[in-house]
């Protein structure tokens, strides 16, 4: 499995972290950046990243940033994408069994590195429930016109 993972300043440490946990349990990562914590503005890796899901370059993307918040956001702009941001495991399990969703997007400020690699773990392990959440995922995305 290949995930695609990019941050801006405030992210950047953690997604140093993240790509070395990835990388540690076998995982391809494809780093976007940045190469350090000066200052960039995260719109940028948030479109790189998700263009790596859409073009199927990547199985899965990972933006970190001082909420998740923004980069959330600027990832749902691109069609394809079902990006969320997460602050609990538990929420990482339901957004991929009942929503299919691609792109997490974590807090790098406000969440510790050993919870957000928790919930990367559990968001890369669980599947999509298919099912009754199938249609809604439909009707979703749909949405994008």
């Amino acid at each position: 499995m290949r995930i695609s993972i990019g941050s801006d300043h405030a992210g950047f440490e953690q997604k140093e972290q993240l790509k070395a946990h990835l990388e540690q349990q076998g995982f391809g990562v494809i780093d976007r950046g940045p190469t350090s914590d000066a200052r960039v503005d995260y719109p940028d890796f948030a479109a790189l990243v998700a263009d790596d899901v859409v073009a199927h370059d990547a199985d899965f993307g990972v933006l970190v940033c001082g909420t998740g918040i923004g980069m959330a956001i600027a990832a749902n702009k691109v069609h394809g994408i079902r990006a969320v941001n997460i602050v609990r495991e538990d929420f990482a399990v339901l957004s991929r069994e009942h929503n299919d969703a691609n792109v997490i997007t974590l807090s790098g400020r406000f969440v510790s590195f050993e919870e957000n690699s928790r919930i990367l773990d559990a968001f890369l392990a669980t599947s999509f429930g298919e099912g009754r959440h199938a249609g809604r995922v439909a009707k979703m995305m749909a949405l994008e016109g």
